[in-house]
């Protein structure tokens, strides 16, 4: 058996300081493990440089805060403002609307300043004017219908045409029927007789109206004198062949006389011969009239007696009416219904050649000459000298607007000033919120408020005079939970000041308008639990109504455990500012909340607050005039508060 060997591989002499050649494929593996290694180093690099930035800028315990910003305590004035928004419309305005047609002539164009009557523009209105007169003719005659139904019913008493004495009556009884054109009565007027005779034409120029006469009346062997009442160019001629003329004679009844006598009358010429009546005439009753009825009806009521005296006017029959009320009701209201038509006949007449409603400046005018008007088209007029601006005052400030008061109006930086010219007594409430309706009014006379626009405006609702002030960032709110207060809230004087001139004794605190305090209205606070920048604004109500800014005091609780300010027990929140002193002032909170974070050398003092603005707060109670109060600290980077 031929034994097997194993092949020897051949291997290359080495020569000393020589380093042998690498195969191709291990010099790629080294290259990616060196990759590797860089990328892990860079990555660490990172991490560290990280590390060191937050340990620097967090986790490094520094007392290097900033530069520390101080502020005074001074007297100043302060106002609480109240702020929204309300839309612009002229006070007086009005729209002209043409009717059906062409335009024939126009006369205003957009911009114009027209006044009240002056005619706009002229169409064609023959068939409009004929509407019309055919309209007033309608009217007309339901007026002559319903005034003959009252006509009718003033009939139904049966009244004396004049005075006089009845005769001939009619035998009525109450509920007897009378029938028009029936005989009720005849009067007589007996007080003065009439008496017509006739005298010779030869004596023609010798009678005139007015001339004295003697009349005898053989019956009662008497005579009286009369009057020529009226002279009749008649022509009589006498059986002898003369011709006469009429004269007709007055003369007074003393009660003795009656129609049927015969009697004479003698006149006198001018030249004193005595004139003749060519015969005797017979007296007359001066006036005769038969009553008859001009109604039909039932008789209600019945006051006739031969022979008896009535005056002028006095009731003799009164008769019932038939269905009249509802005769009455039909006429008026077809004559409402005419008076109806004949008004939309002439507003229709009115659009073919209107004229100006008001005095004021032409906004719109959509018409042109020789355009047949659409639907909507017409001129469109407003008295820009007066505006009004019609706002909303959110409920919690609704108390403080006024009719009268001045009112700080603003569109798009331009000012006004406006007087309120009324407030609602009803409020309207919108998603739980309660506003009131105001209207503002604004004169306007270089017309440079635009009407149809949104202004806002602002008006002070309170205000304090000569009262202590600091910078908003000098108050801050905190808990008083896990601190002693001190025994006084009340601040010690400094030197040289005059407490008697504060006149802390004669201080108002009705004018820090307590009951307009709302407990739900505390600033804001950050997440660091200090109160904010913003917390000087009191939050905007859900209806974005407008709102005082912030008509609030603060809530300070009292050493004894009392009632704060806000109606709270005193052991919650208040505001404190930290003053600037050596030793600590006598209303100082000597062991203050850790959490507070006090500047070095400041005291935490509570104080009381009452009115702010986005810069200033009123101090009501706890500092003095010339104490440095703590503000926040600065550094070039950022601000801490």
């Amino acid at each position: 058996m031929t034994q097997e060997q194993t092949p020897v591989m051949e291997q290359t002499p080495q020569t000393p300081g020589v380093t042998p050649a690498i195969p191709k494929g291990a010099k790629k593996k080294r290259r990616g493990k060196g990759k590797l290694i860089a990328g892990i180093l860079v990555l660490a690099a990172v991490v560290i440089a990280v590390a060191v930035v937050l340990w620097y800028f967090v986790f490094r315990e520094t007392n290097e805060l900033g530069e520390v910003m101080v502020g005074t305590v001074e007297y100043g004035s302060i106002q609480s403002m109240v702020e929204g928004s309300g839309m612009t419309r002229a006070r007086n305005s009005a729209s002209v609307t043409p009717g059906s047609g062409t335009i024939l002539e126009l006369y205003v164009q957009e911009g114009n300043q027209v006044t009240e009557g002056q005619q706009l523009y002229k169409m064609d209105d023959t068939t409009a004017r004929e509407a019309v007169q055919a309209a007033q003719e309608t009217v007309d005659n339901a007026q002559k219908d319903l005034q003959a139904v009252y006509d009718k019913i003033a009939e139904l008493t049966v009244k004396a045409p004049h005075s006089g004495n009845l005769r001939d009556v009619a035998d009525l009884k109450v509920g007897d029927t009378v029938n028009e054109g029936d005989t009720i009565a005849t009067i007589v007027n007996d007080t003065k007789m009439r008496l017509s005779l006739y005298y010779s034409y030869a004596y023609e120029g010798q009678i005139q109206v007015g001339q004295s006469a003697q009349i005898s009346i053989p019956s009662v062997m008497t005579s009286r004198t009369g009057t020529v009442e009226q002279i009749n160019k008649v022509r009589f001629v006498s059986p002898e062949g003369a011709t006469h003329f009429e004269v007709v004679l007055v003369l007074d009844n003393p009660g003795t006389l009656t129609e049927g006598m015969e009697a004479s009358a003698a006149l006198t010429a001018a030249d004193g011969t005595p004139i003749y009546a060519y015969q005797n005439g017979k007296l007359e009753f001066y006036e005769t009239t038969v009553v008859k009825a001009k109604a039909s009806g039932p008789v209600e009521q019945v006051n006739l007696l031969n022979y008896a005296d009535v005056k002028a006017g006095q009731v003799m029959v009164q008769l019932g009416a038939k269905d009249t009320d509802e005769e009455i009701s039909q006429k008026e209201e077809a004559l409402k219904a005419a008076q109806e038509k004949l008004t939309e006949a002439n507003n229709e007449l009115g659009k073919y050649n209107a004229t100006a409603p008001i005095s004021g400046t032409v906004l719109s005018c959509s018409l042109q000459e020789g355009m047949e008007v659409q639907s909507g088209q017409g001129i469109s007029i407003a008295d820009t000298t007066q505006m009004v601006i019609e706002i909303s005052v959110d409920e919690m400030n609704a108390r403080y607007i006024k009719t009268g008061m001045m009112v700080n109006i603003d569109q798009y930086g331009t000012p006004y000033m406006g007087v309120v010219e009324s407030v609602s007594m009803t409020a309207s409430g919108e998603n739980g919120v309660a506003s009131v309706p105001a209207v503002v009014t604004v004169d306007n006379f270089d017309g440079s408020m635009i009407p149809g626009t949104y202004v806002s405006y602002s008006f002070v609702a309170s205000e304090s005079e000569n009262c202590l002030v600091v910078p908003v960032q000098a108050v801050k709110y905190v808990s008083f939970d896990n601190v002693t207060l001190p025994d006084t809230l009340d601040a010690a004087p400094m030197d040289g000041m005059d407490m008697d001139g504060m006149d802390m004794d004669g201080m108002d605190m009705d004018g820090m308008d307590m009951d307009g305090m709302d407990g739900d209205m505390l600033p804001a606070e950050d997440s660091d639990g200090m109160a904010g920048e913003d917390a000087v604004a009191v939050p905007q109500r859900a209806s974005g109504g407008a709102f005082a800014k912030p008509l609030m005091a603060v809530a300070v609780p009292m050493p004894d455990g009392g009632m704060d300010m806000m109606g709270g027990t005193g052991d919650s929140q208040g505001a404190i500012v930290w003053v600037q002193s050596e030793e600590p002032p006598v209303n100082a909170i000597l062991e203050p909340d850790p959490a507070w974070e006090q500047p070095k050398g400041f005291w935490a003092v509570p104080v009381t607050v009452g009115l702010n603005d986005n810069s200033q707060v009123e101090i009501v109670r706890g500092l003095s005039q010339g104490q440095v109060v703590f503000l926040g600290y600065q550094d070039p980077n950022q601000i801490y508060y």
